[in-house]
Formats: structure tokens, sequence, C-alpha cells
């Protein structure tokens, strides 16, 4: 069947719809339509059976939808309805949520039910329950839907309210989200902050400025004046509430009026010259059950498996993160183990380099050409380990370099949702990250090169048949830890598995006498150093379209997200 789908941008669900439709064999086309002509123009073109909306922030034209049958995916249970359902479910601390699958109608949110899927809410931030359970949830929601459309038998429920509790509920402005240092109690800060990420954010001042908010992780034993700072970590600031204090990752200045939007920094490179002179906390690598803190690198060991986990926002990877992950690397690889697992989170992967770093970056181009040359050194210990088989664990989405990271690792375990983006080329970019090296090698040249140039989305589903991963783990996000963790349990004991550590020297020594991958990592550089140093490469103008949320000239804004991993939401 022939599927147009349309969204205001083309995020994390709208190509996990993309992907998932494609591989049951549909013909799909997307289209970025911020306001209704777009939708009308879309159609007009695309002349498509079904009208499908994954993430889309305004109304379907009444020309539209009276012909065609249309589609909207709204992120709430049957009855609920507004522009702000998920924030307003966590800001509430809701368990128990759901999506419904309706069709366009004259009241958005209001017309018939195609399909619903439930779906629980753990106290997370709201951008990872969407690319997570909500997402689950969601792609069961459009399939059954699609199913009973091509069946032509089905007909969509009406939502009566005699039978449905409606609750229509206007947008979500900051000044409901507004925290109150003075009153407000760690876990109301949390759930405030957790609700708006990751978009809006929380508006806040602080330190004579006025910023938004980003992420939100209790802290246990810090402790000061009700939204005093007292201390850093990794990039975070950590401030104090009524009765503990809370961590937070990021910040983004508030956009002045004709100004550039802001971009969204690690707190302290975004508060620099600002920050007083504060204590810097480090957590410690093995971190207790007990902690309730954060930190976005941990290890832990369960018998001969090590497990390296790690959590960056918008898993994007400055020059710092990968610093910092190839110390804990290393440190892991000094552990007694026979298997070693890379990742495991619920969330991102790694989408690759840092964008927004790079773009606040006094120069850009020597920002990114450090950060690339980080990724390549993680990357390269991967690659080089013998002495242990290591298994990168991929429980969200991964893009761009992140993939090629992953890509290092001896086996990859995909959660059943994550979705992959192999591919640079959207960002202007040729890549590096060894990617001439491991890609071929995983799925042969031909894939390869159609991979890298197609540069479309791919399900982990797919990702198995083509040989990106090795393995599908079939569960929730909450679950995917202890999944790979019983996962790599099993592995460690196989004779097997001793056979294939014996066995990866020699076969590094003979891939390194064919061709050195210092010249892999050679060839690839040239390239992007090129890319980088050359103020006209479109490059520097997708990076800064894609950082500043501005469509860039002669391009489609959604491509600039594709290449990057997508918008968080």
């Amino acid at each position: 069947m022939h599927i147009l789908l349309i969204a205001s941008a083309y995020n994390s669900l709208t190509q996990r719809v993309h992907a998932e439709l494609r591989d049951r064999g549909h013909t799909v086309a997307v289209e970025r339509t911020p306001h209704g002509d777009a939708v009308r123009d879309a159609v007009r073109r695309h002349r498509p059976r079904l009208v499908v909306a994954p993430m889309l922030k305004t109304a379907v034209p009444r020309d539209v939808w009276t012909r065609h049958t249309c589609l909207v995916v709204h992120p709430g249970p049957v009855g609920d309805r507004g522009p702000s359902s998920l924030d307003r479910a966590v800001q509430e601390d809701v368990r128990s949520w759901g999506v419904t699958v309706l069709q366009a109608d004259e009241e958005m949110d209001a017309g018939a039910v195609w399909a619903t899927a439930d779906c629980v809410l753990p106290p997370l931030a709201k951008s990872d329950l969407y690319r997570g359970e909500v997402s689950d949830a969601a792609l069961a929601a459009v399939l059954l839907a699609v199913e009973r459309f091509a069946s032509g038998t089905y007909t969509p429920r009406p939502q009566d309210p005699s039978a449905v509790e409606i609750r229509t509920r206007p947008y979500l402005r900051q000044e409901h989200r507004r925290i109150s240092w003075e009153d407000d109690p760690t876990e109301t800060v949390l759930r405030t902050l957790r609700a708006a990420d990751s978009q809006p954010g929380v508006l806040d001042e602080l330190l004579g400025g006025e910023w938004f908010l980003h992420g939100g992780h209790p802290e246990d034993r810090l402790r000061g004046r009700p939204g005093e700072l007292l201390a850093t970590r990794a990039g975070a600031v950590c401030r104090a509430t009524t009765d503990g204090a809370v961590w937070i990752p990021e910040l983004r200045p508030r956009r002045r009026p004709q100004g550039p939007a802001g971009v969204k920094l690690p707190a302290t490179l975004a508060l620099a010259g600002r920050l007083p002179a504060l204590p810097e906390r480090p957590a410690p690598l093995h971190l207790g059950d007990r902690r309730r803190t954060w930190t976005d690198i941990r290890y832990r060991e369960e018998g001969h498996v090590g497990l390296l986990s790690f959590s960056f926002p918008g898993g994007a990877m400055s020059t710092a993160h990968c610093r910092r992950l190839l110390d804990a690397y290393r440190v892991a690889c000094s552990r007694p183990t026979s298997v070693l697992v890379l990742g495991g989170g619920r969330d991102f992967f790694s989408n690759g380099i840092n964008l927004n770093v790079i773009e606040a970056a006094a120069d850009p181009a020597a920002e990114s050409w450090a950060n690339i040359n980080a990724m390549d050194d993680l990357v390269e210990a991967v690659l080089t380990t013998t002495d242990r088989l290591v298994v990168a664990a991929v429980g969200g989405n991964a893009a761009a370099g992140g993939v090629m990271l992953a890509l290092a690792a001896d086996e990859i375990w995909c959660r059943a949702g994550s979705v992959l983006n192999p591919h640079y080329r959207l960002m202007g970019l040729y890549g590096s990250e060894y990617w001439t090296y491991s890609l071929p090698r995983r799925v042969g040249a031909p894939l390869a090169e159609r991979l890298t140039q197609d540069a479309m989305p791919v399900t982990a589903t797919a990702a198995l048949r083509y040989g990106l991963a090795d393995r599908v783990v079939d569960c929730g996000p909450q679950d995917f830890t202890g999944e790979v963790t019983r996962l790599a349990a099993r592995l460690a004991p196989f004779p097997a598995t001793a056979s294939r550590i014996a066995s990866k020297k020699a076969e590094r020594e003979r891939h390194e006498a064919t061709k050195p991958l210092a010249a892999y990592r050679e060839e690839e550089l040239a390239r992007m150093l090129r890319t980088f140093s050359d103020p006209t490469a479109p490059y520097h103008r997708l990076r800064r379209a894609f950082v500043r949320k501005e469509p860039p000239d002669g391009t489609r804004p959604d491509e600039a997200a594709v290449a990057a991993g997508s918008a968080a939401c």
C-alpha cells in the first residue's frame, strides 16, 4: 500500500514508523509539513492511499481529511486531547498511559479511533519515555490501524462522551512549568524538569541570566540553601531544593528578540564566565545501587561480565565525553572479565559528535576536528581490544558515528525498538570512526555504499537481516539492561567464547597486515579535515540549522535531523 507520512519534523517516532512500514512491504513517502498548505501540496504530489501523521503540531486541513483517510497519532489515551498530553502526564506523575491513532477531524484529537495501545510511564524524562514506552505503543497502534484500514472492513469507533472521559487541556506554558526553589521539594522539581525534557525546557533565572533548564536527576548527599548551586560534575550543575538537590546537565539561554536561537549546552559550558567557584564532585565509576545521584558513565560487574554503561544528553558525544568514556573503557579493560558490554542503557546509544558544543565553540572547525579525533580514539580502542569479547548493547537509537562505535564491537545486540541511521551524508560529512573498515566488513561493500548513500533509518530487524546487528532483544525499554546482563552472563562461560577470544589477536594482526587501521583513519580524516577547514562546505550550514532549529537554505529541514539522529521528541 502507498502511504504518505506527514510530520512537523522527521523525529524519532516518524523515523521508526517510516522504517517499520517499509519493512512490512509498504511504499512510504515522508514529507515535513509545518503548515496546512504543505500538507495539501504533499497529498497532491504523492496521491497516497492512506495518510499517517506520527507527529503533527498543526491541524490537517479540512479539504484534505474529507477526501483522504488521515490517521493522527496522539500520545495519550482515548479521550485525552491537547498538545501537551505527555508533558502533563509526566508532570502529574501518571504511571499508566496510552497512545491513540484517530482519524483527522474538525477538532484536533477528537476523531474516530482506529487503534489504541496501553503503556506504562516509569518516573523518567519525557523524551526518554517518548522514544521508549510511548514509541512502542505508538508503533503497535499504527500497525494495527494500517492493518484495519487495508482490510477495508473496519469501522473506526467515534469517541462517545457517555462512554469515554473527555479531557481537553491547553498547551502547557512556561508559567505552569515554573520551579519555586524556595518551596518545591525534590520530587516536584524532578517532575517539572522531566516533563519539559528535551523541549521546551523549564525557564528559570540563574546567575543574572534567563535559561531553559534541561534534564533533572536526584542527588542524595549534597545539601544547601534552596536554589543555591552546590557543585559541578562532568558539565552538570547541582542545585539545592528544599529537601535535597538535583543535577541539571544542560542549559539553553533564552532567545533575545531578533536574535538567533540559543544553543543547548552542558551547564558549566553555558555558564562559563558566570559560574562561581564550585567543587567538582566526580561520581565514582563503580556506583552502588543504593546511591541516588547522577552520573553519565557507570561500570559494574556480574561474574565474568563487565558492563560499561553511558548516557549522554541527546546521544551526542563531545570531545570531553569521548575522552572520559575512553578512560572508563581502559579501566573496564583492566578488569578480569571475559565479556565486556558497552552501552546497555534504555535510551540513545550514541549519535556521534556533539554538534551543539561544536557550534558554540570559538572555532567550530577546530572543535569539529578535536571531537572527531576523540571519537576515533575511542573507536580504535574498541577495535583493538583482543583479550575479551566486546558486545555493543544498543537499547535506543544510534546514528552516524554512534553506529560506527557499535560496529567496532564483536557483537551488536539491539533492542527491538531501536532505530539505526548508519550514515553521515545528510550532515554534509564523509564520516570517520573507521567506518570504511568496519561497515563493509560487516555488511559487504555494496550494502555499505547503499546504507551510507540512501541515508534511511534502519529498524533493529532490518539491521539483523543486513548484518548490522547480531541479536534483537525483544523486550521493553525498562527490561533491556537486565536482559543484556542475563544474555552476557550466559555467553561468558561458553567454550566457544574462549575460542573466539583466543582467535581475536591473530585475526586483528591479519587485518593489520592487509591494511593498517591507521591507513583507514588517515584517509577518512583527510576528507573530514577538508570539510571542516572549508567555511563554504555544506556541513557548517547544515550543522548551524540543526543546532538552532532553523531551516537551511535549499535543504529540507528534517534532513539535518536524520543525520544527527533526530530531535529528541
